[in-house]
């Protein structure tokens, strides 16, 4: 269903594994169409991944009269990855409650990428915001 949404989805192979309104969990293999030039999972990808897990969970709590745009992207590579990735994106209460009370505005949504070790090789920041369709 997302692939067809935003086709370049299924070419990355992400696979959703969780999906709430307050929760989105979405993993990758490691595996050569998105590998770097160390075996690892490239670095595009890594932000993919991130930017995916935020997107959506934002998507499935923005009203359908609003259109929402990733603001800014703060990616932080610590170490190399190792295997697989899986990256965890969530909401508050809070954070829902204004994408339905105000106009436009925007949230830092809070996402954890980790590896096979369990350890967190990236550190991300990303800020989406919300505005009217239909512009006054």
């Amino acid at each position: 269903m997302f692939g067809k949404v935003v086709p370049f989805l299924s070419t990355a192979g992400l696979r959703f594994e969780e999906v709430s309104q307050q929760r989105l969990v979405v993993s990758l293999r490691n595996r050569r169409k998105v590998q770097n030039h160390i075996k690892g999972i490239h670095a595009a990808a890594m932000a993919l991944l991130a930017e995916t897990a935020t997107g959506f969970v934002v998507g499935m709590n923005v009203p359908d009269d609003k259109l929402m745009l990733l603001k800014s992207m703060k990616i932080d590579y610590l170490k190399r990855a190792q295997g697989d990735m899986r990256a965890s994106a969530s909401l508050t209460a809070e954070q829902i409650a204004s994408m339905h009370e105000l106009e436009k505005g925007n949230v830092t949504v809070a996402v954890n990428v980790t590896d096979e070790s369990g350890e967190s090789p990236i550190s991300c920041e990303m800020v989406w915001a919300w505005v009217p369709k239909q512009r006054t």
